[in-house]
């Protein structure tokens, strides 16, 4: 029978692995833009500056408000917001800095390891875990219950036996 961890630790630690990668990996990152004059949006051909991104975001706004909140305004404004989003993240350069094999592995190991362990305790199966101390009392005693008969069956066999003899 596996021992069952502790696990209030076993989700510390993943945390704690999880949070070092990621800060390792933090420091080995250099982020920039492509410039000033290449911000924007290009969809189809049609350049869009980073103001006009902000135009539907604009017109999202004033129509939820103008509309006392009808959902084609929300959704609008919601898919606005995503369009900055894209935008920013599409002119944004990532570059990792020279690592060694020894501090990529490390990233690695310390990164997945830790979400690894995180998933493993939130998907587990909990089907065992989650039930109640009364329903377990309940299934060791229908063995409890379950052995006696067995018991009782085997003693009643011997009787006759004795008779027999």
């Amino acid at each position: 029978m596996r021992s069952e961890k502790n696990e209030l630790l076993q989700l510390l630690e993943g945390l704690a692995m999880l949070v070092a990668g990621l800060f390792i990996f933090s420091q080995k990152v250099t982020v920039s833009s492509l410039g000033y004059f290449s911000y924007g949006f290009t969809f189809g051909g049609f350049r869009m500056g980073n103001g006009l991104v902000m135009v539907p975001f604009i017109i999202g706004v004033v129509w939820m408000f103008g509309s006392g909140g009808s959902l084609l305004s929300k959704l609008f404004t919601t898919a606005s917001v995503i369009f900055i989003i894209a935008a920013v993240v599409m002119n944004t350069n990532i570059y990792i800095a020279r690592v060694t094999l020894y501090e990529w592995i490390l990233i690695l190991v310390l990164v997945f390891g830790g979400a690894g362990m995180l998933a493993r305790l939130l998907f587990s199966n909990r089907k065992d875990r989650s039930r109640s101390v009364a329903e377990k009392m309940s299934d060791t005693q229908r063995k409890l219950d379950e052995t006696d008969a067995k018991l009782k069956s085997v003693e009643d066999e011997l009787e006759q036996l004795k008779e027999k003899i």
